[in-house]
């Protein structure tokens, strides 16, 4: 393990892959994939309630897996770094292959 894998750094990776541990974050973070997209249309696309993806795209913007940006009465969020998408298709391959 690396050296700079120490304590604080074993916790902070662990909040962080928490935050991608439901269904419905991941369903964001698909959906979201290469683009960037308001708070209305992951709510089309992810089919819940605007509170509930509201939820967890808070979640996920504290743990700088999303950002987000403000543009008059709108949210727009995008992932924050190419690489959670690259880890989520890396656990898909890892879980998910027959």
């Amino acid at each position: 393990m690396p050296e700079d894998f120490d304590e604080e750094n074993i916790e902070k990776v662990a909040r962080c892959m928490k935050a991608l541990a439901h269904p419905l974050r991941l369903r964001v973070l698909v959906a979201l994939n290469d683009q960037e997209l308001s708070v209305q249309d992951l709510v089309e696309r992810v089919g819940t309630t605007q509170s509930n993806v509201s939820q967890h795209l808070t979640i996920m913007r504290d743990k700088n897996i999303l950002s987000s940006r403000r543009e008059a009465n709108q949210v727009f969020y995008r992932v924050g770094d190419c690489k959670v998408l690259e880890l989520v298709a890396l656990t898909k391959s890892i879980f998910c292959t027959p």
